[in-house]
């Protein structure tokens, strides 16, 4: 008896241990986003931006900025951080008081999709990094706006 309890404590105590590594595994999986991004597909007359850097093994944070000449016409706050067992992009636009999560949803070496199905738009957030570049995707209920980035030199 005493050994099936033993053998119970070490598969649970195993069990615990890969779902606290899991995270972190995942989460290197996304150190290629750290770096000056400039998009190469915004609308005539605009200018986009995306910076990331990464602060600890389970953090990443970006800013996104959108300028029309000298106007910042568009400012994001956003993050990347394990919270328990889970990955999740966070994003705090200007003027939003608290930031909005999106939930890890899957991962390769190149790229990952986020979401939040509660959310007005986007519901979803897909990065995938392909020949140098960045294609990135917000979408929900029908729409999406596509973004693509290349690293600054």
């Amino acid at each position: 008896m005493k050994k099936l309890i033993l053998l119970t404590l070490l598969i649970l105590l195993k069990i615990g241990v890969y779902g606290q590594q899991k995270p972190k595994q995942d989460f290197q999986k996304l150190k290629w986003l750290s770096g000056d991004w400039i998009r190469t597909n915004g609308k005539p007359g605009h200018k986009g931006y995306e910076s990331w850097k990464v602060i600890s093994p389970s953090k990443l944070v970006g800013e996104g900025v959108t300028i029309k000449g000298t106007d910042t016409v568009f400012f994001e706050k956003m993050e990347l951080l394990t919270k328990g067992n889970d990955i999740f992009f966070t994003a705090i636009a200007k003027g939003d008081p608290n930031p909005t999560f999106f939930k890890l949803t899957s991962i390769s070496n190149s790229g990952f999709v986020c979401e939040n199905p509660e959310h007005d738009f986007p519901k979803k957030i897909a990065y995938t990094l392909k020949d140098k570049k960045i294609y990135a995707t917000i979408s929900g209920d029908g729409h999406n706006v596509d973004f693509i980035f290349i690293k600054k030199p």
